[in-house]
């Protein structure tokens, strides 16, 4: 899933490099909404994806963006177990001065219009109050509100799934998956990644914190008794566990040679700078790679919960199943001797194709 796209292909072209079904151009000179919407694969069931708002620096860039998430979800849903597909949508602009009730109820009216083929959602630069306006005008958004029906807030189901990851890992490279006298980096404190903090130190993992925020490393390190890193020195730590939970790509060339781990497994987005190149090269030194969008899927399960009516309990069951997922991939990886984002590829894709000799796309 690391296909990159050049500036001189047409929008044609680039649907095919990515596979995609349909693509939507949301104008509205009004509010002023300029959006995309990706609709990539519906064969396992409703495209289902968050719509992320930024200033991207040009429609290549944001188009580019939408392209790649979406395909990340159909991957997602599929080695997770879950009856949908795999959609995005972005909204250009910047989400702090430039985003209004009417730009989102807007939006909204374009969602309804595709009758169920998408399903929104929050993302980078929107929160639950923009899914309440969408909801306003269609019902097909999700991350609702407990209060109105949603099933809330998905950090904790996402930090879950990640620390499942984490155990699968462990099982796999040291033989026991109990994380007592273990030794984690947790890059990035947000949201998920605190709670990934909080669970892995309620099972006795010695934990060192890292993120932009040194106020907020203080804070979180004297919370939960772990150990607080300069975000500029957690490569020269000696940890059994890498867990990147803030921006994308920092496993890469430069880091991969820095590196003393024997597993990266967190909750960030896009982890490798290149997947073919750097998933090879971390085998090669024998570090395991938790693909990311197998043990982040939590927040996509506590959507999916949220469409079919299930519990919170219930969420969290399918979130536990992230452990056996995350095993299977790595399974494959030792048997083929492929990295394990390549395995947790043709898992997915091998489930697409299973469930299209059954049904026809949605």
């Amino acid at each position: 899933m690391s296909e990159s796209i050049k500036a001189d292909h047409s929008i044609f072209d680039q649907l095919s490099v990515f596979g995609h079904q349909k693509l939507v151009y949301c104008n509205d000179q009004n509010t002023p909404l300029k959006a995309i919407i990706a609709i990539h694969d519906t064969t396992l069931g409703p495209a289902l994806g968050g719509v992320r708002m930024w200033s991207y620096r040009t429609e290549g860039d944001a188009l580019n963006d939408v392209l790649r998430l979406s395909k990340a979800m159909t991957y997602k849903a599929a080695v997770a177990g879950l009856n949908l597909g795999g959609g995005s949508a972005v909204i250009i602009g910047d989400p702090r001065k430039d985003k209004s009730e009417a730009m989102m109820r807007r939006f909204g009216r374009f969602i309804k219009n595709l009758n169920g083929e998408f399903i929104t959602g929050e993302d980078m630069g929107t929160n639950p109050r923009d899914m309440e306006y969408i909801r306003m005008e269609t019902q097909y958004v999700t991350g609702l509100p407990e209060t109105i029906g949603g099933a809330g807030d998905p950090a904790p189901v996402a930090a879950r799934g990640v620390v499942m990851g984490i155990k699968a890992c462990v099982k796999e490279q040291f033989g026991t998956d109990t994380l007592a006298g273990r030794t984690v980096i947790v890059q990035g404190i947000g949201h998920v990644g605190e709670i990934v903090v909080k669970l892995l130190r309620d099972e006795n993992a010695m934990v060192y914190v890292s993120d932009i925020n040194e106020e907020r490393v203080r804070v979180v390190a004297k919370k939960y008794s772990a150990q607080p890193v300069s975000n500029n020195s957690i490569f020269d730590i000696d940890a059994d566990i890498y867990a990147p939970c803030a921006l994308g790509a920092t496993v890469n060339e430069s880091t991969i040679k820095k590196l003393k781990c024997a597993i990266i497994a967190g909750s960030a987005n896009n982890q490798l700078e290149d997947e073919a190149v750097h998933g090879r090269m971390l085998m090669d030194k024998g570090i395991l790679l938790a693909p990311d969008y197998v043990i982040n899927a939590g927040g996509l399960i506590n959507c999916y919960s949220e469409l079919m009516g299930f519990s919170k309990k219930r969420s969290m069951q399918l979130t536990e199943n992230i452990y056996d997922a995350t095993r299977n991939i790595l399974k494959l990886s030792k048997q083929e001797n492929i990295p394990s984002i390549e395995a947790a590829n043709k898992i997915a894709e091998q489930r697409i194709a299973d469930i299209k000799k059954i049904k026809t796309s949605y």
